[in-house]
């Protein structure tokens, strides 16, 4: 039996605030509870299993990083040389969206660009996508690995970029996105990164990148630490350049004590696994509207890493209004904020613009302040139609910065170290709020360079 701490995490805009559990349960029945085990040291201790068997547990998973997962009674207490946390998860807010009703092959594009929607995605303006293109760097040779909930393996956008073989459920839901609901995160985030440019619908940051798509959460939104773990190590071990995860919470320290400050060793440890191994791990920064340098009470799962690179969401306010002033930087009214955790900025989306009156982009209509969301890539059960939808948050404005990293691995034959990536994209980002670093922008807006 899995208990979870009923969290916030972020998935598109909004904020569930819900409390914090920290006691081992288990049903009448006696059915076992799902621990995280954390080496005090830098691996598990000699013997590890059998001191667990010991204590009455079972060694479900052991990983390189020091981290085990153990299934046992309520009374186990861990062994020597440990800290014992009983797993917890996340129930994740998926946030407002628009589903697009109209069928879009036919929508005719007003750029040029042959696929229908591309014109719906401003992201790329300011992240300096298409001038990447125009100089040819388009994502070839980089695999990135998206954890997240379910995929629509069938999207005619996604599907010449993934690769199924490489490719886990950890859940034990299947990767296939199952829900009627055309909202799958996980595949709104895969077709940010790395959408085919094919003449069809959108196209991603990095359209010729190679999609490793892991589910880590489940598709109605909820999900185990023992899970992302469990990713992280199979991203690293495909060989992923870069892993987008767009998924995380803030927990008050006090809370809970001890534990979630194990909990947050044990995830510091499975990201600089990721980056020694030569992984380029980003995150998102959440959607709390938190100074996350201003409580030293909060421990904000996952930018907390030092190895993990935090983004958080900008967005222009009425993008196609007649009163916009031409700013794409605007940050949004949810995002996170801190220079101790956000490293970059991405396009996140926002729905902040006032006005009612409808715009026009793309063959389509809508109000104005729907265009200033994230289009990207949804899901259908019919897999003869491909589906999109607008939606907000840093979780879109992450696959952005994710793409970006592509682009700057592929322009540099396809390997890279992650710190190497980080360089880069400093080097790269545009200086966005005060000079130097900003608490919203980090080290600055990411771009491509071009």
């Amino acid at each position: 039996m899995r208990i979870r701490y009923a969290v916030a995490a972020l998935g598109g805009l909004g904020l569930m605030t819900t409390g914090l559990t920290t006691v081992a349960q288990a049903d009448a029945d006696g059915d076992r509870t799902t621990y995280i085990v954390v080496s005090n040291g830098g691996s598990l201790p000699a013997r590890f299993e059998q001191q667990v068997q010991r204590a009455g547990g079972t060694v479900t998973t052991a990983h390189p990083f020091g981290v085990a997962v153990v299934e046992a009674g309520p009374s186990f207490r861990g062994v020597a040389g440990t800290s014992t946390v009983v797993d917890s998860g996340f129930d994740v807010d998926l946030g407002p969206r628009v589903a697009l009703e109209a069928r879009p092959e036919n929508l005719p594009p007003a750029s040029g660009n042959d696929d229908t929607l591309f014109d719906l995605q401003w992201g790329h303006v300011p992240v300096g996508a298409v001038e990447a293109w125009e100089a040819g760097v388009r994502g070839a040779g980089v695999r990135v690995a998206v954890l997240d909930t379910g995929f629509d393996l069938d999207h005619p956008d996604l599907a010449p970029n993934i690769d199924l073989a490489l490719s886990r459920d950890f859940t034990d839901e299947g990767l296939q996105y199952t829900l009627a609901d055309p909202f799958s995160h996980g595949t709104h985030v895969a077709g940010t990164i790395a959408a085919a440019d094919n003449g069809i619908g959108v196209i991603g940051v990095a359209p010729e990148a190679e999609l490793v798509l892991v589910k880590v959460l489940e598709d109605e939104g909820s999900g185990a630490f023992e899970d992302i773990f469990a990713g992280i190590r199979h991203a690293t071990e495909v060989d992923a350049d870069v892993i987008n995860m767009s998924l995380g919470t803030v927990i008050p320290r006090n809370a809970a004590g001890n534990e979630v400050t194990q909990l947050a060793n044990a995830m510091n440890r499975a990201i600089t696994y990721a980056h020694q191994q030569g992984t380029t791990v980003v995150v998102s920064a959440g959607n709390e509207a938190q100074d996350l340098d201003g409580d030293g009470n909060l421990v904000r799962f996952m930018t907390s890493s030092p190895h993990a690179i935090g983004i958080s969401a900008y967005a222009p306010v009425g993008w196609l209004s007649d009163f916009w002033d031409g700013t794409f930087l605007v940050p949004t009214t949810y995002t996170n904020y801190g220079t101790s955790m956000v490293d970059f900025s991405g396009p996140g989306g926002d729905t902040a613009y006032p006005g009612e009156e409808n715009c026009t982009v793309a063959g389509l209509t809508r109000p104005c302040w729907v265009f200033d969301l994230v289009f990207s890539t949804g899901s259908s059960l019919d897999p003869t139609v491909a589906s999109y939808y607008w939606s907000g948050g840093t979780s879109m404005a992450a696959p952005h910065a994710a793409g970006v990293a592509a682009l700057i691995i592929s322009e540099h034959g396809g390997d890279m170290k992650p710190a190497q990536v980080e360089r880069e994209m400093r080097l790269r980002a545009i200086d966005a709020g005060k000079p130097g670093t900003d608490d919203f922008h980090g080290r600055g807006a990411v771009h491509t360079g071009y």
